[in-house]
């Protein structure tokens, strides 16, 4: 699924190079679960970002199923972000205004989809908030909100979900719960899951552990990982979307 070779995120100060990401190889295949670790100022949000279409490389070559992002047009990228990859972030990132079921919409309204509100209670009921589906985001906890933003992250269906520190802002049992998700969402349905995290616990639930420090890949290992305490239950197949 994903390709990177030779990748390098080069930020200049006046007649500085600062290399945020050098020579960085790496390979994720369909269905894996993966965490990139390192420390503050390693590069793992940058390479995130990159892998995310939301920023692009200085040099190098990255490709997704097949396809040279970097020869990619702005509304090709958009449409990649909106229908392929599902982002889910530390802060969140909810509209304050908007109750759950309407912040999970959001991205079909993005798409033309019609039975947006069916799929936006069904995503979810999958994590859990069936019931809290008219909510805004001061009604909800920390870990309530973050289930939300996986919701919005899904509801589309995508290929792949990047999360960056998607358990930072988490007690360690919310935390867990907010794994579970991540484990059965990758289980059931396939999703390719990246991680980026500081935190090794959170690393050791994911399959493969990918170091970076300085901006370079130091290790890349296979990973038995640890079950959370508090594991979802399967998700169902979602009804198929409907065409604008």
């Amino acid at each position: 699924m994903i390709e990177l070779r030779d990748l390098n995120k080069i930020y200049r100060a006046g007649d500085v190079s600062i290399y945020a990401l050098r020579s960085v190889n790496l390979d994720i295949a369909d269905g894996e679960f993966v965490a990139i670790i390192g420390p503050s100022g390693s590069g793992k949000s940058t390479l995130m970002n990159i892998v995310g279409c939301l920023d692009a490389a200085s040099s190098g070559r990255y490709s997704l199923d097949g396809v040279v992002v970097s020869s990619l047009s702005d509304g090709d990228l958009a449409r990649i972000r909106n229908r392929r990859i599902g982002f889910v972030f530390q802060s969140f990132n909810l509209l304050p205004r908007l109750t759950a079921l309407e912040q999970v919409e959001v991205p079909l309204v993005y798409r033309g989809v019609r039975n947006r509100k069916k799929l936006a209670k069904q995503a979810l009921t999958e994590v859990g908030l069936g019931g809290r589906i008219h909510h805004r985001p001061t009604q909800l906890s920390g870990g309530e909100q973050q289930r939300v933003a996986i919701a919005r992250a899904i509801v589309g269906r995508p290929s792949l979900i990047l999360a960056d520190e998607p358990t930072g802002a988490l007690d360690t049992a919310t935390s867990s719960e907010i794994i579970g998700i991540f484990e059965t969402l990758n289980r059931d349905l396939g999703i390719t899951v990246a991680f980026v995290t500081h935190d090794m616990e959170v690393a050791h639930h994911t399959r493969r552990i990918v170091k970076l420090r300085d901006g370079q890949i130091v290790s890349d290992d296979a990973n038995v990982p640890r079950t959370p305490a508090n594991t979802a239950p399967p998700v169902p197949a979602a009804p198929a979307l409907s065409p604008p």
